[in-house]
């Protein structure tokens, strides 16, 4: 039988009021909690969970051009090197590095399902893959092994992990973070990665930067999931005291439905994004509660359509109803309008505290600032060591008679050693070297490349001390740094941000001041285009070169001065059409958009009103700042008349316009396109018809526009490889010609020539195409390539084309002007350009 323990025996008893052991008991285990769970670091943004899951991922390989690893395989080594809790709670923490609906800038990339917006659970680790994504690894790891962070023993200590990451970025600001830990919590809304980068080089350049300028570099939150931010007295609460409720809304429009024949058309309230970690799923059948519980009234059918292009929910209205009441209804009793509780508290030095968004700012700044003084202190010692070998070993090469004389004479390696160093003055780390470097060394190569490499060290020390030494070069690297990360991954703002107006009017809705006879004013405003009955009337479309659009009647007066257009802007095209029509506006995102021709305003009189085109689509897609690359009206009656598309990267595709009918007003994909890459031309053509397309290297390739070489596709389809492009190559132009066109080459510089079409022979779709351009420098490339006298359309005595430089300069020039020249020569100089100006833009003038 076991003795029984006996642990007074050999000990003092110690009294101690229960009351007193709990109170610090619990004060131990609340700090534990604040400092090693809860609680992101305001330096890196990361909690100790989150912070192992990329030293893992890190130690384990997984970077952004590594294939994909399983889920279970890094939850393990978290759990068995760093982190000991349940795996559930470390899969569930990187789950959420990967969601891109939690996170505004994921620090991990997923393969395999990882939840939804409908709240629909992840698969099982042993099913989802992952890796660092470029962001995560760029921004966070890039510089660990540069002994630039702190490293403490795990909870064994087996392992060394670091005590925070050297983050190049403030991830705390840039996807935000939530967490609840005892007495107290943190809520801090995700902000857009340019806006954070720009405000934190307003606090280098002026550390005294009033908080009024502060707050217009950075506006407010930018949240994953897009949504319209309320008024702007939450968010400068927020930013200016730490603590702030913002209002969120959900984006809305109207739209009217096609009915049943016989029935009338119907209004139906569209919902294309929900605020910010709002449960679709849960959201709509919240709504639908209410409306069977007679709750909401004046909604007749709820439904999802939504896919993987994005999210849409129609909510359509019975008839005769206010769509605005409706909606304001939503906005009170769902949570189509929300308030983010911010709360910027993160720890500093370890201790939990409240900052304002300046303070958060700064604080990320000293760690920066410490980083970079650690790392180029240790690139300083390692270029100082070697180039105190590398003078040994050129002291060795400049006495080698001597040195092999040495080492003969020499009974051992250590008595070569000391005679090395007495007689050459070399320390022993030289004389170790130097009696390590093999024969080959002597060549007079080596002694070249240690000379280079000798110089090449010299700088580099120069360069270190400097940077260490001097603190406004330091702060010139670090603004360098945040720069280059800021054109690498700085996307356009999600949320939008309404005016503070809204918030006022919101209040006047909620006690009730608002008159019934004003809201169905607005309501009426926004739908009257859409029930207009009116007959349609001829009208006259004049379209610019930078996005505008005017409507007037074909006998219109035009105003002087080029129809009151800038010195920067010119017409580019001109159609006659009637209201009723649709203008279908094609997006550098791949997307095409219906507009009604008498939704455009029209202009009055002698007045040059003009309209943004961008500005007459949908919130979401002025959001997402595509550029408008074309505009056209369907042709009457030409059935084999077909759409060519060609993106950046080369990528080609013939698509019927069949698939440009019955659009909605949020548009459609009408081609998928990579990430990086993005639609630059369109062009009508005829089955059969030849296409011209041309890369950026003076390359041109012709083929038709046939089943064989070309054939259709479906909306959904990414294309096919028009011309097989070299390296820093992409596509300047796309044209379908006939037998006599010509082709008129401009490139950067200002070298333009005519060639005839048919000069080019015809070849297969994806072959490299004729060398038809050579270029006076090196650094030139073709800047367009347009049709330069049509066989049909305007005069070609009379023919213009319009040069737009970078520097937003545009020229004029006859196209009989520009020589006729064969493939094989350079063209003549057409423009006189200024230092760093470059030909941009090729179209001809209207």
């Amino acid at each position: 039988m076991a003795k029984q323990l006996n642990l007074l025996s050999t000990g003092e008893v110690i009294t101690t009021a229960l009351h007193t052991e709990m109170q610090r008991s619990y004060l131990e285990y609340a700090m534990s909690v604040i400092v090693g769970r809860a609680l992101p670091d305001a330096r890196d943004g990361l909690k100790p969970v989150h912070r192992r899951i990329l030293y893992a991922m890190h130690e384990l390989g997984l970077t952004p051009d590594r294939p994909y690893r399983k889920c279970a395989r890094v939850v393990g080594d978290v759990l068995g090197k760093y982190h000991p809790h349940g795996d559930q709670s470390v899969y569930d923490a990187l789950v959420r590095l990967v969601q891109d609906f939690s996170s505004r800038y994921p620090l991990l990339a997923g393969h395999g399902n990882f939840g939804s917006v409908d709240n629909d659970p992840p698969a099982a680790m042993r099913y989802t893959e992952t890796r660092l994504a470029a962001i995560g690894h760029e921004g966070m790891l890039t510089e660990i092994g540069e002994e630039t962070v702190e490293f403490i023993g795990n909870f064994d200590n087996s392992q060394q992990e670091p005590t925070v990451l050297p983050a190049q970025l403030p991830f705390l600001l840039l996807n935000g973070c939530s967490g609840i830990a005892v007495g107290m919590a943190t809520n801090i809304p995700p902000h857009n990665l340019g806006e954070l980068v720009d405000g934190l080089i307003a606090l280098i350049d002026q550390p005294d930067l009033t908080d009024e300028k502060l707050f217009e570099l950075i506006p407010g939150p930018d949240f994953p999931t897009g949504g319209e931010i309320v008024g702007d007295s939450g968010i400068r609460e927020a930013y200016t005291t730490g603590k702030g409720s913002i209002v969120l809304r959900g984006v809305a429009t109207l739209e009217e439905i096609p009915a049943a024949r016989g029935s009338k058309r119907r209004t139906a309230i569209i919902i294309t994004e929900l605020p910010y970690q709002v449960n679709k799923a849960g959201w709509i059948e919240k709504v639908a509660d209410l409306v069977n519980q007679s709750k909401l009234q004046g909604i007749s059918d709820l439904r999802d359509e939504s896919d993987r292009e994005g999210m849409r929910v129609v909510i359509e209205l019975k008839r005769d109803t206010n769509p605005q009441e409706v909606l304001q209804h939503l906005y009170h009793q769902t949570a189509l309008q929300t308030n983010f509780g911010a709360i910027l508290l993160a720890l500093v030095d370890g201790q939990p505290r409240q900052l304002s968004l300046r303070q958060l700012l700064q604080e990320f700044l000293h760690f920066r600032e410490h980083t970079l003084n650690r790392r180029y202190g240790y690139e300083l010692g390692k270029a100082e060591n070697r180039l105190h070998l590398v003078e040994g070993l050129l002291s060795a090469l400049s006495n080698v008679d001597e040195v092999i004389e040495i080492l003969r004479q020499s009974p051992d390696g250590s008595t070569a050693k000391i005679t090395l160093c007495s007689r050459l003055e070399l320390s022993e780390v030289q004389a170790d070297a130097i009696l390590a470097m093999p024969l080959r060394r002597l060549t007079g190569l080596e002694l070249q490349n240690l000379q280079q490499e000798f110089e090449q060290l010299t700088e580099q020390i120069t360069l270190l001390r400097r940077l260490l030494s001097d603190r406004k070069e330091l702060l010139k690297a670090l603004k360098k740094d945040l720069r280059s990360l800021k054109r690498k991954y700085n996307d356009s703002r999600r949320t939008k941000l309404a005016p503070s107006s809204t918030e006022t009017r919101k209040q006047e809705y909620s006690t009730g001041r608002l008159q019934k006879e004003s809201d169905e004013d607005n309501s009426q405003s926004q739908i009257s285009n859409l029930k207009s009955s009116e007959p349609p009337e001829e009208t006259v479309l004049e379209f610019t070169q930078r996005g505008y659009v005017r409507r007037s009647l074909p006998n219109a007066k035009k105003p002087k001065a080029d129809n009151g257009l800038p010195d920067h802007d010119f017409l580019i095209q001109t159609e006659l059409t009637d209201t009723e029509k649709d203008l279908l506006i094609l997006t550098s995102g791949g997307k095409v958009y219906p507009v009604k021709v008498g939704d455009i305003p029209a202009a009055t009189g002698r007045s040059p009103r003009r309209t943004p085109l961008i500005t007459m689509l949908t919130n979401t897609a002025q959001v997402a700042q595509e550029a408008v690359v074309s505009r056209f009206l369907l042709p009457d009656n030409s059935p084999t008349t077909q759409m060519i598309l060609l993106t950046k990267q080369g990528r080609i595709k013939r698509l019927s316009l069949e698939e440009f009918t019955n659009l909605t007003r949020r548009g459609v994909t009408i081609v998928k396109l990579k990430d990086d890459d993005e639609l630059l031309f369109t062009q009508l053509t005829n089955i059969g018809e030849h296409l011209i397309v041309a890369s950026s290297g003076g390359r041109l390739l012709r083929f038709p526009a046939n089943d064989q070489d070309l054939p259709a596709m479906g909306r959904t389809a990414m294309g096919l490889q028009a011309l097989r492009l070299r390296k820093y190559e992409q596509m300047v132009g796309c044209v379908t010609v006939s037998k006599d066109d010509q082709l008129l080459l401009v490139t950067q510089e200002g070298y333009a020539k005519r060639i005839p079409a048919s000069s080019l022979r015809g070849a297969n779709r994806g072959d490299l195409g004729t060398q038809a351009l050579k270029f006076t420098s090196k650094t030139d490339n073709l800047a367009a390539m347009v049709i330069a006298m049509p066989s049909a359309g305007y005069a070609n005595a009379s023919a213009e084309v319009a040069l737009v430089t970078n520097k937003e300069r545009v020229v004029r020039i006859p196209v009989e002007t520009v020589p006729l020249l064969n493939r094989d020569s350079k063209g003549e100089s057409i423009l006189q350009l200024n230092r760093d100006e470059k030909i941009m833009t090729v179209a001809p003038v209207r």
